[in-house]
């Protein structure tokens, strides 16, 4: 069998691949015949000699072969981005290669070798792929508010992780004193733990003292402090009885405290930026698709932003299954041969960010309102029913479906989320292809 390789000669490249790392880059570039030219080469980021010579080099193949050429760098998180836009404002034509696909991709060598300079050749044959699907670079604005929602959960996260360590500490000293507010972490609570760390300061402390305290950081009255004195004052006996602590254990308790108070102002600071920062693009697309989702009973301001910050370019989704591919919200099938796999899970590929802004949509959903009304009430009976013969979290990755199909559906038609019943929604796709009413 003939392996020749065999050209369109009205659309011949030079495909250059880049594997790009925090500090520097392999680059190679590949003729149209998969040969490639010269050896890989070494970019280093910090120097503007070798980031120049870079381009000579690709620019010296364009002469030579008298052929254009097509930059693909593998999308590496943060890394890539400024070479990227180093390269494009040169005038380049650049894309980024989702990993999954360099990953994924047929092995060009018999023997098995993973190294930067051998990925660098592997990005660059990939991109002479006349079927390469290649990722959309998100708009500066998407990207900013990509970074505040990121970093906005990263600084969540860790803040709960001091906020458990806090609770450990408790357990331990003074295990009775988290039953007495509806959460530790409340103003009240961090500020007499802060004033009285032990369960001998609260018994030592004059009683006015705490209650002024009480009632300088919560909204209610003295009824109020009085009953969260008495409250304390038997939990601190209690823990007489039933708790143990050294001396360190009250000084993890401040330094925590002061973390989570950090993480508080920062968290606080970054929701702040969020919101001058949708006020000041008011008129572009993209603040305006973030208002859509906002528009769908159970998706706030931050889980609308985060969806379409993860989203970016919505235009580069034709259908709903490729917005849960790139969620991870698709099921991870196992088929081989006869063998045919029946635990399916999610993928779970893609956003995790957007995955759980999905997730919170879709618990909202399911909820009730204070008057015991659902908000949802369509997706709520879907998930009741679901639960009849699935197991809860089964179900609930059905609603995460549903909610995924109505955000796609919601920035397709550029229209605000109006909740209607599967009859009504049936009637008027028949209305719609049909032309006439069911």
């Amino acid at each position: 069998m003939s392996n020749k390789v065999f050209l369109n000669y009205d659309n011949l490249f030079i495909s250059v691949g880049m594997d790009v790392g925090a500090d520097f880059t392999w680059m190679s570039i590949a003729l149209p015949n998969q040969t490639f030219v010269g050896k890989p080469f070494k970019i280093l980021h910090s120097s503007i000699d070798s980031l120049e010579l870079a381009v000579s080099k690709i620019k010296e193949a364009e002469e030579l072969y008298s052929l254009e050429s097509r930059i693909f760098l593998e999308s590496t998180g943060i890394y890539h981005y400024p070479l990227f836009c180093y390269l494009r404002d040169k005038g380049f034509n650049c894309s980024v290669i989702n990993p999954i696909i360099t990953k994924n991709s047929t092995n060009i060598n018999i023997r098995k070798v993973h190294n930067d300079r051998f990925d660098s050749k592997k990005a660059a044959l990939i991109g002479l792929k006349p079927d390469l699907k290649v990722s959309l670079i998100p708009s500066e604005l998407a990207l900013d508010m990509r970074n505040l929602t990121r970093e906005y959960y990263d600084l969540m996260d860790n803040r709960s992780a001091y906020v458990n360590k806090l609770q450990g500490e408790l357990r331990m000293i003074f295990p009775q004193y988290l039953k007495i507010f509806s959460k530790v972490t409340t103003n009240t609570s961090l500020t007499l733990l802060e004033n009285y760390p032990s369960p001998n300061a609260f018994l030592e402390a004059k009683k006015q003292d705490i209650i002024d305290s009480i009632r300088s950081t919560a909204r209610f009255g003295v009824k109020y402090a009085n009953e969260k004195y008495n409250a304390i004052i038997q939990a601190a006996s209690d823990a007489k009885i039933f708790g143990h602590s050294v001396s360190s254990n009250f000084k993890r308790i401040r330094i925590y405290i002061r973390f989570i108070r950090q993480y508080d102002e920062e968290i606080s600071s970054i929701l702040k930026d969020m919101h001058e920062l949708v006020d000041a693009n008011e008129s572009t697309e993209f603040v305006k698709q973030i208002h859509l989702i906002e528009s769908y009973r159970g998706a706030g301001f931050l889980s609308a932003v985060s969806i379409m910050s993860e989203i970016g370019d919505f235009s580069a989704f034709k259908s709903p299954k490729q917005l849960f591919a790139y969620f991870g919200l698709d099921p991870a099938v196992k088929q081989s041969g006869k063998f045919q796999g029946t635990k399916i899970s999610m993928s779970k590929r893609g956003s995790s960010v957007a995955r759980r802004a999905i997730h919170t949509v879709a618990l909202v959903s399911i909820s009730k309102s204070r008057n015991g009304s659902a908000k949802n009430p369509v997706l709520r009976d879907y998930y009741l029913k679901k639960c009849e013969s699935k197991p809860k979290m089964v179900a609930m990755g059905a609603v995460m479906h549903k909610v995924c199909n109505i955000v796609f559906a919601i920035l397709r038609d550029g229209k605000e989320f109006q909740i209607i019943t599967p009859e009504e929604h049936q009637k008027n796709y028949l209305k719609a292809k049909c032309g006439f009413a069911a």
